[in-house]
């Protein structure tokens, strides 16, 4: 049983979610990146950072660990975080992920859907910083994403949903509502 909050953000790329998972950590929650799994691995075979080896690493590890690879993998961080501060989840991706998690934590973490308009994250992945992708890799990611990792189901299912089509100052404001009800 966690003694702090655990909160999960779920939601398809370019939708806001590590955005909002740094609104959490200034509000001094313990934050766990999922794709730091990914991450670790590209700079432990010292890999290019680009979508055609994330995709595949993200595939190979659900491939050797099972679908809740990452969930498994970042069981005993999160477990860890939670007993010491409230803890967000920056990622989780499969439904395989979600259905771990709820067994292990049952009704002590809440699942946060960020959702944007397919256009507005395309355009949002064309112009970060970090990581870009055209339309066509974005396009491609999220078929990769529904089709081979399950990530629609955790947003279906989610507790609460943010919609992120506007500002960052709109989206601040949603997250602060959120964080003084939760």
């Amino acid at each position: 049983m966690a003694k702090y909050k655990i909160a999960a953000l779920v939601g398809m790329c370019g939708s806001g979610k590590s955005v909002v998972c740094d609104m959490f950590v200034k509000k001094g929650w313990n934050r766990i990146y999922f794709g730091g799994v990914t991450m670790d691995v590209l700079k432990e075979r010292g890999l290019e950072k680009n979508e055609q080896n994330e995709r595949a690493i993200r595939e190979e590890l659900r491939r050797i660990h099972g679908p809740a690879a990452f969930a498994k993998l970042l069981l005993p961080k999160i477990s860890a975080a939670a007993q010491n501060g409230n803890t967000i989840l920056d990622g989780l991706y499969s439904w395989s992920e979600y259905k771990c998690l709820k067994e292990h934590f049952g009704d002590d973490i809440t699942i946060i859907a960020i959702v944007a308009d397919r256009s507005v994250r395309y355009e949002r992945l064309t112009t970060r910083e970090i990581r870009p992708l055209t339309n066509a890799e974005a396009e491609s990611r999220d078929y990769a994403e529904i089709e081979n990792l399950e990530k629609g189901g955790p947003i279906s299912i989610a507790d609460k949903f943010i919609f992120n089509n506007g500002s960052v100052e709109v989206l601040t404001e949603q997250v602060e509502a959120f964080m003084k009800e939760f």
